[in-house]
């Protein structure tokens, strides 16, 4: 199984953050919601997202999926590929994941965000600008390029003596 990439060549005029953008990938069917397992997403979204910005740069189609009730065939591994294909990404939104796939987008640097129930990928990029705004964890300060901070001084404003 191979991915399908649909990839924009020309940068965007509205991506002239000084920011660097974190990349993040959302299991879609029908590119409009995170609606999607990561095993049965048939589409991956994949966007650059700063604290004032974000842009589609990538689509990845899959025309062989699992089901949505997690069964696989052990002769044909369909969750490989699709890790291959996110190499890059920081962030990987799901519906669900299951374990030996989790650990996979692991090993490959991914960071596997389930969410409860499907909501528009609009809401899922602007969660993520806010989250990019306030004090990001640690592994995205690295991936950003962002100073590494120590712990105590992350809660120094919640802590007063």
């Amino acid at each position: 199984m191979t991915a399908r990439r649909l990839r924009l060549i020309e940068p965007e005029t509205d991506m002239t953050d000084s920011e660097i953008p974190l990349k993040i990938a959302i299991a879609t069917n029908d590119m409009e919601r995170l609606d999607a397992h990561f095993g049965s997403a048939a589409k991956f979204a994949i966007y650059e997202v700063t604290t004032a910005s974000s842009r589609l740069v990538e689509v990845l189609e899959f025309d062989t999926v699992t089901d949505q009730k997690g069964g696989h065939d052990n002769l044909d591994d369909r969750i490989t590929p699709k890790v291959e294909a996110l190499t890059g990404c920081a962030l990987l939104f799901v519906l669900a994941i299951g374990g030996p796939s989790a650990a996979k987008v692991v090993r490959a640097g991914i960071h596997p965000i389930k969410r409860k129930d499907p909501e528009p990928i609009a809401e899922v990029i602007a969660q993520t600008q806010t989250m990019l705004k306030g004090s990001p964890p640690p592994f995205l300060r690295k991936v950003l390029g962002r100073p590494q901070t120590d712990f105590a001084s992350d809660y120094a404003e919640d802590y007063s003596e």
